[in-house]
């Protein structure tokens, strides 16, 4: 096996450098793709380093060397990778020595395109700890029971009840996969392209189970981490959430060969983050609307308890 390690980096010039030795540890990995995006920290001067400490790093920018967020960053290593299989690391998390154990066995059937795997949870300070912990805990980030391939898809947009979830950090994908599907990262997308990723991949390819009862990487929790900040409610999820769903429906709407079901439930999803973040008055009015216009969809939705969470959220 030949894998590239792709590692967007911004703003992590304290981290960066444990995230590559810990990719760097495996034999398997041909190659560390860092992609600067136009940190505001030293992150680049640290990044030049490692390029010069160690022959199997790489380190890229964008064309104008200016900030283009996480997927685009991403999609700059995946262009320019040259393993057979791509594995993906965020710049302030690390990889565990047991990582890519189950890639060796299941990437002996050749149709599995990927594999994922279990994160744990890693608090860089103590301030941190206090912070965040009350929300990750020691909780692994993972797929509860191991699912066949036709089953990922739907799970992941939450029509399997208590499917789990997993992190990019966790997953390997065969590199003629993603061009054979022309996947990459959508670039309109600040927060959570990632998620819309990993969705668009799991209807398009076949994803196995690797390591789901222990941690494969450790994903870092710090003070200025963005989707911390987002998961303890410092910062409002409405908007990022909202577009989250917009572009997965829209992308459902377009697919041939999307069911039914999939793109009734992704719609719905969609209208019930819109709806809860609406203001008061307006939430209550995109109600009626889509009782008229769609009652069946809203009746339906109505009757499902996490529609409802969601719907009457604050």
């Amino acid at each position: 096996m030949k894998i590239s390690v792709i590692i967007p980096v911004y703003n992590a010039e304290k981290y960066v450098a444990q995230a590559v030795e810990s990719a760097l540890q495996f034999q398997e990995v041909s190659e560390v793709i860092l992609v600067e995006d136009q940190s505001p920290d030293n992150a680049l001067e640290v990044c030049e380093k490692l390029v010069e400490q160690f022959e199997r790093v790489k380190l890229f920018q964008h064309p104008d060397k200016g900030n283009h967020g996480a997927g685009e960053s991403r999609n700059v290593g995946m262009r320019n990778a040259t393993g057979d299989f791509i594995a993906f690391l965020d710049a302030d998390d690390f990889y565990l020595p047991n990582r890519f154990d189950a890639e060796k066995t299941v990437f002996q059937n050749p149709h599995a395109d990927g594999v994922y795997g279990a994160i744990g949870v890693h608090y860089w300070s103590e301030k941190a700890k206090e912070q965040f912990y009350h929300i990750y805990q020691e909780k692994l980030a993972t797929v509860y029971e191991t699912h066949p391939p036709e089953d990922v898809f739907p799970g992941l947009i939450g029509m399997r009840g208590s499917f789990g979830l997993f992190s990019i950090d966790a997953l390997t994908i065969r590199k003629s996969a993603l061009e054979k599907m022309d996947l990459l990262m959508k670039t309109d997308l600040k927060l959570h392209q990632d998620t819309d990723f990993l969705m668009r991949l799991a209807f398009y390819t076949n994803l196995y189970p690797g390591i789901l009862d222990q941690p494969v990487a450790v994903r870092g929790v710090h003070e200025s981490n963005r989707i911390s900040q987002l998961d303890s409610g410092k910062v409002k999820p409405a908007k990022t959430r909202v577009l989250l769903w917009k572009h997965l429906k829209n992308w459902a709407e377009k697919e041939p060969k999307m069911p039914k079901e999939e793109l009734l439930h992704i719609t719905r999803i969609h209208r019930s983050f819109e709806i809860a973040h609406s203001p008061f008055f307006k939430k209550w009015g995109m109600i009626l609307k889509y009782l008229v216009l769609d009652f069946k969809s809203m009746r339906s939705g109505l009757y499902n308890i996490n529609f409802r969470k969601t719907l009457f959220q604050r």
